[in-house]
């Protein structure tokens, strides 16, 4: 069992990558947050909180799935409401940190990204 972890900068880069994603491969994960600062720490707080929370959890898990970090930007792209995370209709982005299951209707948004549990129902649920 591997996660395979693939990270992303902006809206381009994940155009690109989610085009040739393999819908026939294990499940794909996205975890839209903010860029870094030079400490290593997003700038969005709810970011912050949720980020270790979600890798201790992938470090724990025990099945094959795509985990892909995807930086929306720093705060003014993001609050920009022409952000293009925002207005693309697969996404519809309203809060960082969301996480989305590819191709499914699930996702956890803001707080939710940082209860176990929930990260649980989100990663190991099989359609």
């Amino acid at each position: 069992m591997v996660v395979t972890t693939v990270e992303l900068h902006g809206y381009e880069e994940f155009v690109k990558y989610i085009e040739a994603v393999d819908l026939k491969g294990p499940p794909v994960l996205l975890t839209f947050s903010g860029s870094k600062l030079p400490s290593g720490e997003s700038w969005c707080p709810d970011c912050v909180e949720a980020e270790p929370v979600v890798n201790a959890y992938l470090n724990d898990l025990k099945r094959d799935v795509i985990f892909v970090y995807v930086d929306v930007g720093d705060r003014d792209t993001w609050k920009d409401n022409a952000c293009p995370f925002r207005t693309d209709p697969r996404l519809k982005l309203m809060v960082i940190p969301t996480i989305i299951r590819w191709k499914g209707v699930q996702r956890l948004e803001g707080s939710q990204c940082s209860k176990r549990d929930l990260l649980q129902m989100l990663f190991e649920d099989d359609d």
